[in-house]
């Protein structure tokens, strides 16, 4: 009996001398902990935060849905011979037909990316891919139907939109096919193209799941970044830069990166910064489709980081230089 007991006693583990002192830290912190990060979140900075973090989201996510469910339809059902056919053999030739072929695409910079990666993977040149990527957000009839009626009677601001966004992605495209190089473009490992004996519809199925999950989170990092910047930094900024034509459009240029604005609502905005000049809110309005928070995030995670970096740097520099030029002739 004794042994049965003090065996018994060695299978027990005896509480620590201070679980009173455990047992009311357990019951207190984490109400505690609720109870401040709920003060805290009621902020107005973290409030804001909250706000244009969930707008950048919301007003991004159909787009994204469009273009993911775009990628996984011509992944299933698009035959490669169709893309042979469609654009020209020499891809010199191919990067202006691919950047006029982005006028038929409705939606914003989210939806271009899934799209972009799903035509490399059926055979198209990366050049003329990156070419529609970014002119389909930037000169879609949406996007020029609401720049015409945020600058109304200024036909001249909808023209030099459409030409400055058309000459940066045609350029941009000439750009990677001379100096491009296959080890930066590491797309994502995915299945493109239709399985002989496969479904079709299995095929798009899995194509739209993996493209949109995978492009959904850095979408959503991308929405915080800019968030971040919006609730960090204060008005009076704004107008300090506004005074030089030069600095104006640097400046509106790099706040489009990090205001992550969708294209379809851009022009709105540009239009209510009436203290800088034309030319800057030109700049802002075809920097900002092509090249910002959300965009660079979306690219590293389609086509990795090192492809993203040096094509969005680029891809800003040229954007910049033609605003400069087609606005200064135009507007």
């Amino acid at each position: 009996m004794a042994g049965e007991e003090s065996a018994a006693g060695a299978g027990r583990v005896e509480p620590p001398p201070y679980w009173p002192l455990l047992l009311v830290g357990a019951a207190v912190v984490p109400g505690a902990l609720l109870y401040l990060v709920g003060r805290w979140g009621d902020a107005p900075a973290v409030q804001a935060w909250r706000t244009v973090c969930l707008a950048v989201t919301v007003q991004a996510l159909p787009f994204l849905l469009l273009g993911t469910a775009l990628s996984g339809a011509i992944n299933a059902f698009v035959p490669e011979r169709v893309f042979r056919r469609m654009l020209p053999r020499h891809p010199a030739l191919a990067v202006p037909v691919a950047g006029v072929a982005g006028v038929v695409l409705p939606g914003c910079e989210c939806a271009s990316v899934p799209v972009a990666s799903s035509l490399i993977g059926r055979g198209v040149p990366p050049a003329a891919a990156f070419a529609f990527l970014l002119s389909a957000p930037a000169i879609n009839p949406v996007v020029l139907t609401a720049t015409a009626i945020a600058f109304p009677g200024n036909p001249a601001m909808v023209l030099a939109r459409l030409l400055a966004s058309l000459a940066t992605a045609v350029a941009m495209g000439w750009l990677w096919l001379r100096f491009g190089r296959a080890e930066w473009l590491r797309p994502a490992v995915r299945h493109t193209g239709h399985r002989d004996g496969g479904n079709r519809w299995d095929e798009f199925r899995a194509g739209f799941q993996h493209d949109f999950l995978h492009a959904g989170g850095f979408l959503v990092v991308g929405a915080m970044a800019a968030a971040t910047f919006n609730v960090t930094v204060p008005r009076s900024v704004l107008d300090t830069f506004a005074g030089s034509a030069w600095l104006s459009v640097l400046f509106l240029a790099g706040l489009a990166v990090l205001l992550a604005v969708c294209s379809e609502a851009d022009a709105f905005l540009a239009a209510s910064l009436t203290g800088f000049p034309p030319v800057a809110r030109l700049a802002f309005m075809v920097v900002g489709p092509m090249v910002d928070l959300k965009l660079i995030a979306l690219q590293a995670g389609t086509f990795g980081r090192p492809f993203a970096v040096r094509f969005s740097a680029a891809t800003v520099v040229v954007a910049v230089a033609c605003s400069a030029l087609i606005g200064g002739g135009l507007l």
